[in-house]
């Protein structure tokens, strides 16, 4: 038997395992980048999605709150710069304490302070040491801000999602229009057709009459599209400003063959959702450091000039004088409120790590639901265009049967009614790929815009 060979030594593993965590590193950010470079959306898509940016008031409303976060920090810096305030006080004081001295034979009454007290002073407070307070408060303020940065980028990509989602919806109502434009060509063409055959008496007045019935029947599915078309524009021009859309492609790809773990991995990295959760996570710590900081002892200096009379001997006249001091201040009992923040702090803190893998698992759960819709409706249009081929074939030898006499006006009503159908199945087939397509493209973070 061959002797084995010697043990790799603890540093050899050790370094092996840090170059396949490197390499495992990197394969997902050339996977998130090749992602994200593959995808090119059409300019006018573009163009509304960040017009949408700074035409709907919600942003308006994010980039103030932005505003109130940065400065909720300044505030909280500036605790940590010296107080500086004047004042000028009168005070009359009455009874005073006095007593009687003998002068040159008599006795005058002499008192220790005026009746009449002014002063006018400068005083300078400045905490010298907080044991961190100021510091955990500005850190929490921080976190907050940057929560309040990544809720705009949040914000953007729910809005490119719902903007894209009307764009292609609207293509799709137009071909949906533009199909029914064709059945009512075709039937009116049937109708014209119906009617020579009745002047030779080839057909029935009832024959005009029920091609007249589907025709009224297609206009008014026609009404039905425009309708939702139109409403599908308003809503465009409500988000975006614009009702401009001359796309009649659903150009909108992505790659659908990905692994949904690798899926997920993308999302964890680019999605903004996860991005707010680690803020969230990072602001519920921050505001843990800031509880177990509070009620901590401060020590303050202190210091103050100016002028104040009731110096002896005489009490009314103002003097200059000033004063300096460390004060050191120790809270002894604050009913407990420091130990029930701290442990509110950590529940909270608890929760939202909870939430990472809730957040994880919903992901997935979307993530693959849209990989599976990705794959079936490429699969079902390549059915579809063969139905269709199958369709139009029939259309015509029913068509020309009903010309020859031999065909009946029924058997050309279903057969155009077929087409249709399968037409706006296929159509419908390249909606639902376009939209799972912008649903992965959503989740793992895709900026395409």
């Amino acid at each position: 038997m061959p002797r084995p060979g010697p043990a790799l030594p603890v540093k050899h593993i050790k370094k092996q395992i840090n170059i396949m965590r490197k390499l495992t590193i990197i394969y997902l950010f050339l996977f998130a980048c090749s992602h994200l470079s593959a995808q090119q959306i059409n300019p006018e898509l573009k163009g509304l999605i960040n017009q949408s940016f700074t035409y709907f008031p919600q942003f308006n409303e994010l980039t103030q709150q932005v505003q109130v976060a940065a400065d909720k920090v300044s505030l909280i810096q500036a605790s940590r710069l010296p107080k500086v305030d004047a004042s000028a006080d009168y005070r009359y004081d009455d009874p005073i304490s006095s007593f009687d001295l003998p002068v040159n034979g008599r006795l005058t009454n002499f008192k220790i302070a005026p009746n009449n007290n002014y002063s006018t002073a400068l005083n300078a407070n400045y905490v010298l040491l907080d044991f961190g307070m100021v510091k955990a408060n500005v850190d929490k303020a921080k976190k907050d801000l940057q929560y309040a940065r990544d809720n705009v980028a949040y914000n953007q990509a729910q809005t490119a999602y719902q903007v894209a989602n009307i764009y292609y919806q609207i293509i799709y109502l137009k071909k949906a229009v533009a199909i029914q434009d064709s059945v009512i060509n075709f039937l009116k063409a049937n109708k014209q057709d119906t009617e020579v055959k009745l002047k030779h008496g080839d057909a029935l007045r009832y024959d005009v009459l029920s091609i007249q019935s589907t025709i009224d029947q297609a206009e008014n599915t026609k009404i039905d599209l425009q309708n939702s078309q139109a409403k599908q524009y308003n809503l465009l021009q409500y988000i975006t400003g614009s009702t401009q859309n001359s796309g009649m492609q659903f150009d909108f790809s992505g790659e659908g063959s990905v692994k949904a773990e690798d899926a997920l991995a993308a999302a964890q990295t680019n999605n903004p959702g996860f991005t707010l959760l680690k803020d969230h996570i990072a602001q519920s710590e921050a505001d843990l450091v800031a509880s177990r900081n509070g009620g901590k002892p401060s020590v303050v200096l202190s210091a103050g000039t100016g002028f104040i009379n009731g110096y002896g001997p005489n009490l009314d006249a103002f003097k200059y004088n000033y004063n300096a001091g460390v004060t050191l201040r120790v809270p002894i009992y604050l009913g407990g409120t420091v130990r029930k923040q701290i442990r509110l702090s950590q529940s909270q803190l608890r929760e939202t790590n909870l939430r990472k893998e809730s957040m994880n698992n919903d992901y997935l759960k979307d993530i693959k639901q849209a990989l599976v819709d990705i794959e079936s409706n490429r699969k079902s249009l390549m059915n579809a265009q063969k139905q269709i081929d199958e369709a139009e074939e029939a259309k015509k030898l029913a068509q020309s049967r009903y010309r020859n006499g031999t065909g009946t006006n029924l058997e050309l009503t279903n057969a155009s009614t077929n087409v249709q159908q399968v037409q706006l199945t296929q159509l419908r087939y390249k909606f639902q790929l376009c939209q799972a397509q912008l649903k992965l493209a959503r989740l793992t973070g895709e900026v395409y815009w």
